[in-house]
């Protein structure tokens, strides 16, 4: 037997001719209007990849567009948005549509479109997590289920008969989505530094998804508020602590380099070295070089910590400026060693919050 959460093409036809049947509504331009827009759902319905492949493609153009045509992909994370504050107002537009046309939204209709919304977002911002993840660290593990993620959505029999049919697994389906768009529309829509961006974008998913806790907790009304204060809590200092699995969407290395010399006047390095000789470094020191692309308009504070055989030996911090194609060229010099600086040696470039954007790696020989 098919879940009736499933909406069938079926279930949409039925559900807006329901509408049609609405007094006072035949004959009209909203009849037409209505018309049309059975139409166009149903049309979508019986072609689903179609939403997926728009959503994935317009992530993908938007990530291209950031450096070159700034206002384009900006238009498309508002856009992005604008679909999840119609989701916010749904019920608000229900209950107005009721009062004005003595119909509301039809529930398979209110279904589709927060499946549309998913999608669309997941498929708007995988572009940007994948090339900022450090695939060697946690941040893979956050990635992956992003794309697993965006995965489910494009399946409908997984998606409404496994997923939105248990409440607690589509409420953390729901805001996970939700604060992995907003990580990439707040610094790239409005320049909000890395720390900034993570700190807003999680308190925004943890308050709205405080009306989905307050329905889903079924106890007695004296302390349900207690628990689910407790339960936002729990939420969000568990984002805190999980963020340094979240990769820094719109931060990216675009060239590192190793080196004992760097052109200051080109801001270019010599040669990247893999391997240096103990005596050579403790003479001349190292340039860690990175570009860092970022979006236009966005000043973010990065750090270089510099590490020996796994400990911590220096922290050094650099602003980067966003907006060039290549990245922002920026480096810092050590001078300073150990007496014995043999081994293994690493660079990471943290964002301010000491998230990873990316591991600068040699040996001292």
């Amino acid at each position: 037997m098919k879940d009736e959460s499933y909406p069938t093409t079926e279930a949409l036809v039925a559900s807006l001719q329901e509408t049609e049947s609405a007094p006072g509504t035949s004959g009209s331009r909203l009849a037409r209007l209505k018309r049309r827009g059975l139409c166009v759902v149903v049309w979508l319905r019986r072609h689903p990849g179609l939403i997926a492949t728009f959503g994935f493609v317009s992530g993908v153009s938007s990530f291209l567009l950031v450096e070159r045509h700034e206002g384009v992909a900006r238009a498309m994370a508002v856009a992005m948005l604008a679909g999840w504050l119609l989701l916010v107002l749904e019920r608000v537009l229900d209950r107005a549509l009721e009062r004005r046309f003595g119909f509301g939204l039809p529930p398979a209709l209110v279904r589709y479109l927060t499946q549309f919304t998913h999608q669309e977002s997941l498929f708007f911002a995988l572009p940007f997590f994948f090339a900022s993840t450090s695939w060697n660290s946690g941040q893979a593990v956050f990635t992956g289920a992003l794309g697993l993620m965006a995965l489910v959505a494009i399946l409908d029999p997984v998606y409404f008969g496994r997923l939105a049919t248990r409440r607690w697994l589509f409420l953390g389906y729901h805001t996970l989505t939700l604060f992995a768009l907003l990580l990439v529309v707040f610094p790239l829509v409005l320049q909000v530094p890395a720390l900034a961006s993570y700190q807003l974008a999680l308190a925004l998913a943890v308050v709205l998804s405080f009306p989905t806790l307050t329905g889903a907790i079924s106890v007695p009304r004296w302390w349900r508020g207690l628990l689910v204060l407790a339960l936002l809590a729990a939420l969000g200092a568990a984002g805190w602590l999980a963020r340094l699995w979240v990769p820094p969407a719109t931060l990216r290395l675009t060239q590192v380099a190793v080196t004992s010399v760097v052109d200051e006047a080109q801001r270019a390095p010599a040669e990247s070295l893999r391997q240096i000789e103990a005596g050579q470094l403790l003479a001349e020191g190292l340039y860690a070089y990175t570009a860092i692309h970022a979006p236009l308009g966005l000043s973010e504070k990065v750090v270089h910590v510099w590490r020996h055989e796994g400990r911590v030996v220096d922290r050094i911090e650099l602003e980067v400026n966003g907006g060039r194609a290549e990245g922002y060229r920026a480096w810092t010099r050590k001078r300073n060693f150990p007496d014995d600086p043999r081994g293994r040696w690493q660079v990471q470039v943290l964002a301010a919050d000491d998230r990873m954007i990316g591991t600068l790696r040699f040996r001292v020989e």
